[in-house]
């Protein structure tokens, strides 16, 4: 299939202004390759015994990874798969997704990580709006697969990672061990430009089906240059260590790229659990921690932790994707004298642009400045800049931008004049500390007050009777919308009038009046996305309880 469509990518006028600000920047050679840079440069440069990956019990080194990444591309190639073709990978964090994922950039070809949680439909989905023309698929989660199969009509070839054999032929797919058997040892890198569309990432699908995201080769440099040296400080030494997947920005950067630039360690997770996650630092010795608010609050309720799991080996731990709150950071704190540096990134811009990394200070409450490389601006509705704490929009630019495939429509509501809409309500102060407030589609106006439904979310959480909740705003004929609060309760509560009032009045202590829940209906459970820990842990969904009310 080949070359990328031109009408598959936005008019160049629509995408957003890229600034080069670190050195490192702008001295990328005009055509590269990242696998190249990430795992062949320190082979060549005597470092192939070097530990790549540490998973359960197994440590790769740079060399084996580097041999393995040679015979699947080789094998890729021999099957017809050429510069720019699409390949999909649905998989765990899992070493052979390691290695797909670098030798299909190897020959020049796009990876585009998916979902392990994506149903036929958003599959298929994303097959045909990539035209991809292989699928690689780990056999725990081939029933989606062979679900969706009749509809994945460019799909040429299934790899199977895993899984009995006889059973992965008879159906037509290729076993991903023959496919490594089948490979060459050497491998010559395809060398392309450094704008040239390397990776797509799918978003969540939390409004819609999934939308892919642009990611050109440069980007696997630019990530660890920029965030990873200025933010973590990574060196050869560390090892990083969370359990996003792969098909996510969080995931794909701190797997599958930073710590490759460093030439350091990436110890893989498949699949989250608090006890599991104290145990892969003590059994790795993680240097970095990389997870979700959630994963540090669920880690938080494990009896004696801190008796029981050696983290002398952390020395730095980060969080996003939602906000911490200045609860989960002072409790964490007390309990392993960490700091926890937060962070805000989009999977648009590919990582973390926004963190008190950068500066080693933590205010609690607020996310931090500007990644070394970005800059930030928070505007009014009519795009003029708001006064310090001052609530407002944020746009950003820097080196990585939004870039959407195969839809003009979504592109230009996403960038500015150059600058690219993150999509948050928040402010700034004089430090130049950002400060969420509300994703802007969550923001709750009630009587000409602009509220973020977050902090009144922190409060109601503290409440002992509380398990989980959501908060939005509902239609009101006098204020134009009223806060209601979706509360669940902790096992063995039973919802009350009573219960209801203690819970305005709990928040009375913390809130602003005009914050305070008006309405508290209580429910089983509240809509997220899927999360670390399995369907329904992850981001809030409030887009689904407001739809309910149309």
């Amino acid at each position: 299939m080949g070359r990328i469509p031109a009408s598959y990518l936005p008019p160049r006028e629509l995408w957003p202004e890229r600034i080069y600000t670190l050195p490192e920047h702008a001295a990328y050679p005009q055509r590269l390759n990242s696998t190249e840079e990430l795992v062949d440069r320190h082979v060549a440069e005597g470092r192939g015994d070097r530990t790549a990956i540490l998973f359960e019990d197994q440590t790769i080194t740079y060399r084996a990874l580097g041999a393995s990444v040679n015979k699947v591309g080789s094998a890729l190639r021999a099957l017809g798969i050429e510069e720019e073709d699409r390949v999909l990978l649905r998989s765990p964090s899992i070493p052979p997704a390691l290695v797909a994922n670098f030798a299909v950039i190897k020959i020049g070809a796009v990876i585009v990580p998916t979902s392990p949680l994506f149903s036929r439909a958003e599959l298929a989905h994303v097959a045909g709006l990539t035209e991809a023309v292989a699928l690689i698929v780990a056999a725990p989660l081939l029933e989606e697969v062979d679900a969706a199969r009749q509809q994945l009509e460019t799909v040429k070839h299934v790899i199977v990672i895993g899984g009995d054999t006889a059973t992965i032929k008879a159906k037509g797919y290729i076993p991903y061990g023959e496919l490594v058997a089948r490979g060459a040892e050497s491998l010559p890198p395809v060398r392309r430009d450094r704008m040239a569309v390397s990776v797509l990432l799918f978003t969540s699908g939390t409004t819609g089906l999934p939308k892919g995201t642009v990611h050109v080769m440069e980007e696997a440099l630019i990530v660890p240059d920029g965030f990873g040296r200025c933010g973590w400080g990574v060196t050869a030494e560390d090892v990083i260590g969370g359990p996003a997947p792969l098909s996510l920005a969080a995931g794909y950067s701190t797997q599958a790229v930073i710590p490759f630039r460093f030439g350091a360690a990436a110890s893989l997770l498949p699949r989250f659990t608090p006890e599991g996650m104290f145990e892969q630092i003590q059994k790795h010795r993680i240097t970095v921690v990389s997870i979700l608010p959630t994963a540090y609050r669920k880690m938080l309720q494990v009896p004696g932790a801190r008796q029981t799991y050696d983290l002398s080996s952390v020395r730095i731990c980060t969080g996003g994707g939602e906000s911490l709150g200045a609860e989960t950071y002072q409790a964490w704190k007390e309990m392993f004298g960490h700091e926890i540096y937060e962070g805000l990134g989009t999977t648009e811009m590919m990582y973390v642009f926004i963190s008190s990394a950068v500066t080693r200070r933590v205010k609690p409450g607020a996310i931090g400045p500007a990644v070394p490389g970005y800059e930030l601006r928070v505007v009014s509705e009519e795009g003029v800049d708001c006064k310090p704490g001052e609530p407002g929009r944020l746009i950003a630019r820097g080196p990585t931008g939004t870039v959407y495939w195969r839809d003009e429509e979504k592109q230009r509501q996403a960038v500015w004049n150059g600058w690219c809409r993150a999509g948050d309500f928040v402010s700034m102060d004089e430090d130049g500390y950002v400060w969420f407030l509300s994703r802007e589609d969550d923001l709750i106006k009630s009587s000409g007050y602009r509220i973020g439904p977050e902090e009144i979310e922190e409060a109601l959480c503290r409440h002992p009777a509380v398990a989980d909740c959501s908060v939005i705003g509902v239609p009101d004929p006098v204020r134009g919308q009223n806060t209601r609060a979706y509360v669940v309760l902790k096992t063995g509560l039973s919802p009350s009038e009573a219960l209801s009032g203690e819970l305005i009045e709990f928040c009375r202590g913390t809130l602003a009046v005009y914050k305070l829940p008006r309405e508290v209906e209580f429910v089983p459970a509240v809509p997220r996305a899927p999360g670390p820990t399995g369907p329904g842990t992850g981001k809030l969904l409030r887009r689904v309880l407001r739809d309910k009310l149309r």
